[in-house]
Order: C-alpha cells, then structure tokens, then sequence
C-alpha cells in the first residue's frame, strides 16, 4: 500500500492572484516600501474598520515595539502580559529597558485571566501598559481587561498575531485598544512571509510608528520619490529603527486579506469537524468561551487527558509525526524558558495554569489549504493512537 505524503503542521495558502502581484512588483522596479504597501495600509484600515489608521512593518515583533514606544513604555516601568505566548509578547518590553509582569491564564481559554491580571495590577508600582494575547484567535475579555486599563490609568496594546479576522462582542479585534498588532508571518491566518501591521485610532500614535519604523526619517521613500519637495532631502527627526515592510511582502497581502473571510471560514469548518471527530476521546477540545464571538482558528489546540493515556505529551507528538502528521506544541510558557526564568526568578509553579496547559497541549493542522481527506487523516490517526493508548 502506497504511503500517503507527510501532512506538515502548517503551509501557507498562496494562489495565483497573489503570484501575479508579486510578479507585478518586481516588474515594476519597486520591491522596497512603495505604492502597493501604501494600498495595503488602506484597504486593511477599511477592513478594521472602526476610524483606525494602520502602519504596516515588517514583522508583528517590530509592530508591537513600535506600539508600545509610541505609547510612552519607557526604562524603568512594567507592562502587564501573559507568560503564555511567543518570547516576542514580552521581549519588546526589554527592548524598551521595562519590565513584563506576568499574569496567569485562564486554564480553559488559554487567555490571560482577568482576575489575575488585576491582582498583579494592583501590585505594579510602575505599570505602563497591559499586551493581552488573543490565544489562538479566540478573543481575551476585552472588556474587564479595559477596566483595568483604565483604573490605572495604562494603554492597552494587543499581541492580534493569531487573531485576523476575529471579533470581540460584534466589532473587530483592532477596534478596542490603543493600538494593536497582527502578524503576516509564513503560517499566520494571513501571510506575506514575514510581516505585520500595527493599527490605531489615535493619529499621533500612528505618525509616531511610521516616523519610527524607518530610522526616524519623517518620509519614506516613496513619499519623497512622489513629492514635489528635492526627492534626496530628508530630516532624521528621531533615533529610529528599521522596521518598514517591503512592496513584495504588501503585493502577497492585498489579496490574501481579500481572502481572508473565506479562508477563516474553511478553518472553521475544519475546526468543527474535529470537534465531532473527538468526541468521547481522552482530550479536551478547545473551549469557546464567548460562541458569538468570531474565532479565526490560527490554532486548534487540544489538551491530552493523561491520567487516561499511557503516554504522555511528547510522545503522543512523535506518534502522529511517525504516522505521517506534523504537530507543534503552543506556547513553551516564558517562565520556564531560561532568560525569563533566571532573570526573574521564576519556577514551574510561579504561574501553575500555564505550566500545567503546557504540559497537555498539543497543536493539530489547522490550514485553509487542507483537503476532506487531510482532514480525515489527521482525524483518524488521532482516534487510532488515543485509542491503542488507552489504561
């Protein structure tokens, strides 16, 4: 019988358009940030809605330093997240000489949990921001998050990386906060390779980021190619970085945000499919915490009931990877990762919810370009390594 091919974890779902305008960039001698990256930034603000303006980068790391210079984090102050995410949620508060005050998770979201978050507010001398991390695509509780935003009187800066499209009680995840930051990177719901976008409704937080994000220069090189002022003049008005996002990366988002309802859609669809493919299996689907809200599926993370396995975790991993599946394990939680860890003097315990979610999670595929019989695979060799593991 002829083995079928290895299913990878994640691949990103390019089609023809999205070639063509590429193609079309490279032709049209602009590959740096140009006319389509401004087009991008356009259309993305409509997409959000909400009055934002949006400032593309070229990573969601850079987008959210960016943010959170804009808004004032600075050497010395402390910026609320949580220790289950990507390094990057937190690093960008180092970067800025801050640091990040760790709040637990909610065991059922994997979002960080409201009370806890206030808990460790309140004993902040120094709180300066608060990065919630929409896990998966499911969104935090933006509203009590934004009480306690307010009582101290912080912006809010929201990691979106998993979270385009989505929603939060009826309006768009970018509608709520002070800014916040999506990711564009090779397996995010939508992809330019590498790439993000920081949008907000406050302008002089935007114009800060676009000044910032190409070494302080208050034009980039487009404006000062399609200006009437000398095109070689420019004015160094701060110590900036480079961070701006190239046309060729701008040309792949324009249709993959086209796109963007339809493929959610079909993760969606395979989402409920594994739902029904789980059910009496030792594991926990993911939770919905707020149904009506809009899950943009980045992940679908299942959680093993090991009491019930006679494997554990890592093993179940390299079991599906023998038989052909790619699976990933989100997040390792920051504070049993080394820096955070010695920096901090952090152990396992410090935030037992998170250590704990870690320990059961598992990341199933979850890609728009996933077939019924992909589907159905990864389906069935989940049932048939839980059930053969069973006590």
């Amino acid at each position: 019988m002829t083995r079928r091919p290895f299913l990878p974890f994640a691949l990103p779902d390019i089609g023809e358009e999205e070639i063509a305008e590429v193609v079309d960039s490279l032709r049209s001698g602009w590959i740096t940030t140009g006319p389509k990256v401004k087009r991008f930034e356009e259309e993305f603000a409509a997409y959000i809605g909400g009055g934002v303006q949006a400032v593309s980068c070229n990573s969601a790391t850079s987008g959210l330093h960016l943010a959170l210079e804009a808004a004032g984090v600075s050497s010395g102050g402390q910026v609320l997240t949580t220790p289950y995410t990507f390094t990057a949620s937190a690093e960008v508060i180092r970067y800025l000489g801050a640091d990040p005050v760790f709040a637990d998770i909610d065991p059922l979201t994997f979002n960080i949990d409201p009370e806890t978050a206030a808990a460790a507010a309140r004993r902040c001398e120094r709180l300066q921001g608060i990065i919630p991390v929409h896990f998966a695509g499911q969104s935090c509780d933006m509203e009590r998050l934004g009480r306690i935003a307010a009582e101290h009187g912080v912006p809010v800066i929201e990691d979106a990386a998993h979270s385009l499209p989505a929603t939060y009680a009826g309006r768009n995840i970018g509608t709520f906060s002070t800014a916040t930051v999506f990711s564009f990177y090779a397996t995010k719901t939508v992809a330019t390779g590498e790439g993000g976008m920081l949008v907000s409704r406050d302008a002089k937080l935007a114009q800060r980021a676009r000044t910032m994000r190409l070494h302080g220069i208050d034009r980039d090189v487009f404006s000062r190619y399609t200006s009437n002022a000398p095109k070689w003049y420019y004015e160094v008005v701060a110590p900036g970085f480079k961070y701006n996002m190239p046309d060729t990366a701008a040309a792949l988002g324009l249709h993959q945000l086209r796109r963007a309802g339809q493929m959610r859609d079909r993760r969606q669809r395979i989402a409920e499919s594994y739902d029904r493919a789980f059910a009496g299996l030792p594991l926990r689907c993911p939770h919905r915490a707020r149904p009506d809200d809009v899950h943009s599926w980045h992940l679908y993370v299942i959680q093993l009931d090991l009491e019930s396995l006679t494997i554990d975790r890592d093993r179940f991993i390299e079991l599906m990877s023998e038989a052909g599946v790619g699976c990933s394990v989100h997040f390792i939680p920051l504070h049993i990762q080394p820096y955070w860890r010695d920096r901090y003097g952090f152990h396992p315990d410090s935030f037992p919810n998170a250590y704990r979610v870690f320990q059961r999670a598992v990341s199933l595929p979850i890609y728009s370009k996933m077939t019924d019989d992909d589907v159905a695979f990864v389906e069935h060799t989940v049932r048939s390594i839980l059930e053969k593991s069973g006590r």
